[in-house]
């Protein structure tokens, strides 16, 4: 791979964010642009999803999508998807299988829908599948936080 295409590759992943020193947020992504808003509730104008709502969001997708392109490789009738999902704090203690023991921690509850005239076996290996989506592996890893200034 050469440097350009590096380039171009990082270009076509990064994303801006711009705030006015309020709460609403203008996102770039490429070509695309969103908006980021907390609630009038919590202060805001409610001009577009939470960052949480757009967390949940790019990891909905990212299950709907790694579903729909393995049942399509391996042709199996997989008619639509559907990712339900919901982030909520919980305390450490009500979580027998968390590592961590003490305060809180972040849960996501993911229901995953399928659609077609699937059978048991394949509605059960596209939900491991679902499991295994790169953001949700991602989200499930050690995450390194680097600032570009290195500090």
């Amino acid at each position: 791979m050469t440097d350009a295409t590096k380039h171009g590759a990082a270009q076509e992943s990064a994303v801006t964010v711009r705030g006015a020193g309020g709460l609403p947020q203008e996102i770039e992504i490429g070509r695309h642009r969103l908006r980021a808003d907390e609630p009038v509730a919590a202060g805001g104008d409610d001009s577009g999803p939470t960052p949480y709502q757009l967390l949940l969001a790019a990891f909905g997708s990212c299950v709907s999508m790694t579903v729909s392109l393995y049942a399509k490789r391996k042709g199996w009738p997989l008619e639509g998807v559907e990712v339900r999902l919901r982030h909520d704090k919980i305390h450490a203690a009500d979580c027998a299988e968390c590592e961590t023991r003490e305060g809180k921690i972040d849960q996501i509850v993911r229901d995953v829908r399928l659609e077609g005239p699937l059978d048991d076996e394949q509605r059960a290996r596209l939900l491991e599948i679902a499991r295994r989506c790169p953001v949700g592996r991602t989200l499930a890893s050690e995450i390194r936080f680097v600032d570009a200034d290195g500090g």
